[in-house]
């Protein structure tokens, strides 16, 4: 993935300038956009239900697009396809070629989860996740950004105290198509003493680091210009060349405060002093945990959107949450991390902010009248009612 200095500035301000509404839930009020929705037009969504509870909540961010798309003139075109799970089941491949087919034409990818136990024993090759990993290479999608806000609805809700995680708003700036998950070598063989042994390579180029830094820089620069790099370049020489190069690129932005902390002190910080940050950036699989454990913050995955970006093509836009596959079918999960997605990918892909005003003002509305599914439903707290996911998407209907 050797790119030429200009072809890494391209691509970094290719993500940057999606970054210019900043997304969702900041102490659970929308900050309306300033920008005005373009012309109408039919926007073609590569929609991926994907496994578990996916096609549930897939059911009702389409449903939700559907309507506020209405209201503010703009149609959506869904063309289902399978992937993960489903789609082993149905072609042998986690990641059929028809599908990525179909998502390179799309103008966004809309993604609800993958994976579950039925697959679980199959060789990692073959596995459900394969799929996700696939796509994201296949679409260039190399920045990921998962924001980690706690709504004031929802500070009672943390499994921490309301005075640490109340206000926190944190984006953390993934690297997703390199690192150990994509290394090579790879696999499965036997060591000098005969004993059976499994080996991944996590390899970053000088390009891949600097493209991802650049977009931490930029999104940084457009929120509390505080930029916190996460590596661990005390034991990894990856993660020397990374913070080597974190910190050349840090020269062309002067007035972003940039700091380093070692992964196990970064989770460490993310719980005691969660306030702290403001934007992380951090390698594929470091930033895989942190992502899921600052989702933690608000006591529950079911509410955190993210998207994977790339520099020219379709991004996708998931939930942070799994597939769930032990509710699934049970009408009890949480559908507001996929809507909150979809309303991302009407920010940074479509642009169409008006649209994602809607469907992010609705989930506030649900949270303020109370409403919660059982993953972030406590027992005792007055105001508040626990709910089904079809429960959950008829409210929020009626406030878009």
């Amino acid at each position: 993935m050797a790119l030429a200095s200009k072809q890494i500035n391209r691509a970094a301000s290719a993500v940057s300038r999606r970054l210019m509404a900043r997304p969702a839930l900041v102490s659970g009020r929308v900050s309306r956009s300033a920008r005005m929705s373009t012309v109408c037009k039919v926007h073609k969504i590569c929609v991926l239900p994907g496994d578990g509870i996916g096609p549930e909540i897939m059911k009702v961010a389409t449903q939700a697009l559907t309507v506020a798309g209405s209201k503010e003139g703009e149609q959506f075109e869904y063309k289902e396809c399978l992937i993960g799970g489903a789609a082993i089941d149905a072609t042998g491949k986690p990641l059929p070629d028809e599908t990525l087919a179909v998502a390179k034409e799309s103008n966004a990818v809309l993604l609800a989860a993958i994976g579950g136990y039925k697959w679980d024993t199959l060789p990692s090759a073959q596995r459900p996740e394969r799929g996700l990993l696939a796509i994201r290479a296949g679409l260039n999608a190399f920045a990921n950004l998962r924001p980690a806000i706690v709504p004031r609805q929802l500070a009672d809700a943390s499994p921490l105290k309301r005075e640490l995680v109340e206000g926190v708003d944190i984006l953390i700036v993934r690297e997703l198509v390199g690192g150990i998950y994509f290394g090579q070598p790879r696999g499965f063989g036997v060591n000098e003493k005969g004993d059976r042994i499994g080996y991944s390579t996590d390899v970053y180029s000088e390009p891949e680091i600097e493209r991802i830094s650049r977009v931490a820089f930029e999104a940084a620069r457009k929120r509390g210009k505080r930029l916190c790099s996460v590596d661990k370049s005390n034991v990894l020489e990856v993660s020397q060349l990374w913070k080597e190069v974190v910190i050349r690129v840090g020269k062309d932005y002067p007035d972003v405060e940039l700091t380093h902390m070692y992964i196990d002190n970064a989770a460490m910080q993310l719980i005691r002093n969660p306030k702290y940050f403001d934007v992380v950036v951090t390698s594929n699989l470091f930033g895989d945990i942190l992502s899921d454990e600052a989702s933690m913050l608000a006591g529950s995955l079911g509410l955190l959107p993210s998207a994977s970006i790339s520099g020219s093509g379709p991004g996708i836009y998931e939930p942070v949450h799994g597939s769930a596959p032990d509710i699934a079918g049970k009408d009890l999960a949480n559908p507001l991390a996929m809507v909150l997605s979809a309303a991302m990918m009407c920010r940074y892909d479509l642009a169409i902010p008006n649209v994602a005003d809607r469907l992010e003002s609705a989930v506030n509305a649900v949270l303020d009248a109370g409403l919660r599914t059982g993953d972030i439903y406590k027992e005792g707290v007055a105001g508040t009612r626990l709910v089904k996911c079809s429960e959950m998407s008829a409210e929020l209907m009626k406030h878009i």
